[in-house]
Parts: structure tokens; sequence; C-alpha cells
């Protein structure tokens, strides 16, 4: 699927690191600096026409989740297809301590594009019966024990 890409002078195009990934990898446009519990707006310099049908969904990368803390306050973020602006990515620091600091052209986030089904919503005046009916958050582990956390 070919997407149409514009980048900015301060932009990088969108790179799949190796065949077979998912998400390409987007990069912050300037110099960003997080402390701890901050966060920030991060211009990629990117921006993109998706065909129709699909959604571009920005996404954390994970090495840095795990070794500086870095997130994306709503992840995931959604690129809608007639969104033209250009892709910004709300970070934080989870890190309690330490300030993170990147430099323009850092990865920061993936864009993993992929079409959706639109639904179509109606008033009903019942849903119907399931097994989990209106268990929520926990309900599925129920009669289990407990993990424990180390």
């Amino acid at each position: 699927m070919r997407v149409s890409t514009v980048v900015t002078v301060e932009g990088h195009l969108p790179h799949y690191a190796r065949p077979g990934d998912a998400g390409a990898d987007l990069r912050c446009a300037t110099d960003v600096t997080l402390d701890p519990g901050q966060r920030a707006l991060v211009g990629t310099g990117v921006s993109v026409a998706l065909p129709p049908g699909t959604v571009g969904l920005v996404t954390p990368r994970s090495g840095l989740a795990a070794r500086l803390g870095l997130g994306i306050v709503n992840a995931p973020g959604v690129i809608d297809s007639g969104y033209r602006g250009e892709i910004r990515v709300c970070l934080i620091n989870h890190d309690i301590s330490r300030r993170i600091d990147l430099a323009a052209g850092d990865r920061v986030a993936q864009l993993v594009v992929v079409p959706y089904i639109t639904a179509h919503f109606e008033a009903v005046d019942a849903l119907d019966e399931t097994e989990r009916g209106y268990g929520g958050y926990g309900s599925t582990g129920v009669g289990n024990a407990a993990p424990t956390i180390n």
C-alpha cells in the first residue's frame, strides 16, 4: 500500500527498521527535554495521506519505554485518513527521578497503518446475553489465584 507523505525540513520519512516490522519509526523534529512526570506534544515533521479505509496508530517504542520510561499519553494515537496535518506525539516521561533528553532525529514512536471497519450504531432496548455479561476489569480472572508482583 502506498502512503503519500510530506516531510518538512526537520522531519524524516517514516521507516521500517527491518523487513516484516509492523511499525514504521517516527522521529522527533526538534530537541526535547522531559523532566520526570512531564509531558510534551512533539512534532515529527511528517504529514501523511492514508488511503480511505485505513487508520494510522501511533504507538510507543518498547525499548524507550523499558530503558527510559518514555511513553505516549494517549497510546495509541489515531491518525484518521482525512487528516493532513503534521503527526505530533504526546510524549510523557514516566521515570520518577531522571529527565529524558531527546535530540532532533531520535526515534520516539511508531506508526502502524491498518484497515478498519466502520460500525453502524443503533439504539436497542437491551443487549444479548453472553457468558461474560457485564463483567469488567478483572472479571475474567475471578476464581483464579491473583498474580504476585515482586
